[in-house]
């Protein structure tokens, strides 16, 4: 005898993971792309003003400053090694320009790459934004008894 699951829900839409990406780079709702993301500088709203999404699902811990801690790297260590190979800065130069380069680059980046992964997870569903009850995360190596 086997056992059948019957599915009555609908499976959900689509979304279009670049278009919500895009709308969380300009810090905008992905799913409407009319509300405002940000309520501060690095503060997500609670949900759209304009489309009422949820947005407190967010979990866009680490990963916004990682990358852009690899774009600015990549930039920065960039314009060093040709600087020093095509002209003749004083170290009083270099001492100026990459590192006020460095936190300017970071802080122009930060939010539109926190609203990027922001709307990547809206589309992917992900951290509660598909919709079901949020089921609790097993770190790895746990026992559920409490025991070992």
């Amino acid at each position: 005898m086997s056992v059948q699951y019957h599915d009555l829900t609908a499976p959900a839409a689509e979304r279009d993971w670049r278009q919500a990406v895009g709308r969380g780079l300009r810090g905008r709702c992905p799913n409407c792309g009319e509300g405002r993301l940000f309520r501060a500088f690095l503060k997500p709203v609670e949900a759209c003003e304009a489309c009422g999404e949820a947005l407190y699902h967010q979990r866009a811990d680490d990963l916004p400053p990682y990358i852009v801690i690899t774009i600015v790297g990549h930039i920065v260590v960039g314009g060093l090694v040709l600087a020093e190979k095509y002209s003749e800065w004083s170290m009083a130069m270099h001492m100026w320009v990459w590192p006020l380069l460095t936190v300017v680059l970071c802080l122009a980046l930060m939010q539109p790459t926190k609203g990027a992964v922001i709307g990547l997870q809206w589309a992917l569903r992900m951290h509660g934004f598909g919709g079901g009850a949020p089921q609790p995360e097993i770190q790895p190596g746990s026992s559920r008894t409490g025991g070992q």
